[in-house]
């Protein structure tokens, strides 16, 4: 008698057994009884008639992305190849749409992505897919989003993510890239090259001024100093003439001294005899002696024809 109630004892368990089923976090369970559809279940611990009920499927209810990539030809004839991601989830109150009506929601946003891509992008130049990658996206979601909500799907996001056109494309747009950068630094490098010019002048003629200015202060203060020799040996009976061509005696002598200090200098200064400085002294006084006659001479004739007039 044991014996027997050992297999039902056993088959009773099995089947309580199988009427408890657990449910994640974010899942949905699909229950169908007799190949009809019963019910939905969410998490947690769930009960179903055995060998009536059975778990038809489950659905995650987290969003998912999708990555669709894309060749398609521009409106200036370039192939580009662009990466569009697709965030998507199914609709926690849809799920017996989503579990029924698709069989693979994968293929579906697949097609409606190359749809619109391919309806977008040959109205664009290269540049502007660049610049517009925001409104394919906006465009991809808006006709996805009409689709798919049929289905129990929700799309949460768009993005293009990558924009690769082909390669001998790119190849031209970083040589036309890189000589916009030349040309910008060779632009940068000429107004250096113009300021610092600039500067260097304004330099050189502060330079000059202040040079300039130096040696009129210093041919004025030469000026003043022979004023007082002059002056100086006119009290001792020398008059002008004698006394100027002194000083340029006496400084004639200073220049061969400061030359003669000078151990590597190959300077000659001629006449350069013991007699040339009484000589030079001789001839000034001379010359200016003559000066005087010739000046007072001319002051003379012009009197003389105020007179006759």
């Amino acid at each position: 008698m044991n014996y027997f109630l050992i297999p039902i004892i056993v088959f009773g368990l099995i089947i309580l057994i199988s009427s408890f089923f657990i449910v994640k976090q974010q899942t949905a369970a699909i229950i169908e009884r007799f190949g009809k559809f019963q019910s939905i279940r969410h998490s947690g611990l769930q009960l179903k008639i055995p060998l009536v009920d059975r778990i038809a499927g489950r659905l995650s209810l987290k969003i998912q992305q999708l990555d669709v990539i894309v060749e398609t030809k521009t409106k200036d004839d370039v192939f580009v190849r662009l990466k569009v991601s697709v965030q998507y989830k199914v609709i926690r109150t849809k799920v017996e749409d989503a579990f029924y009506k698709l069989d693979y929601p994968h293929d579906q946003i697949t097609s409606y992505v190359f749809d619109v891509v391919r309806a977008e992008v040959p109205k664009m130049i290269l540049d502007d897919v660049f610049l517009k990658k925001d409104d394919i996206a906006i465009a991809v979601k808006s006709e996805l989003n009409d689709a798919m909500q049929d289905y129990g799907y929700d799309i949460i996001k768009t993005l293009v993510t990558d924009i690769d056109p082909d390669a001998q494309v790119k190849e031209a747009m970083n040589r036309i890239n890189a000589a916009d950068r030349e040309k910008t630094a060779a632009q940068y490098e000429g107004d250096a090259a113009r300021i610092l010019i600039v500067e260097k002048a304004k330099a050189e003629a502060e330079s000059k001024r202040l040079q300039g200015q130096g040696i009129a202060d210093q041919r004025r203060e030469i000026a003043r100093g022979l004023e007082e020799s002059v002056e100086v040996l006119n009290k001792v009976g020398i008059n002008s003439q004698e006394a100027s061509a002194l000083i340029v005696v006496t400084q004639h002598y200073d220049t061969l001294q400061a030359i003669g200090q000078e151990t590597n200098s190959n300077l000659i200064l001629l006449p350069n005899s013991p007699q040339a400085g009484s000589q030079m002294l001789n001839d000034m006084v001379a010359s200016f002696t003559a000066s005087n006659q010739i000046g007072e001479a001319m002051k003379n004739t012009k009197k003389n024809k105020n007179k006759d007039e």
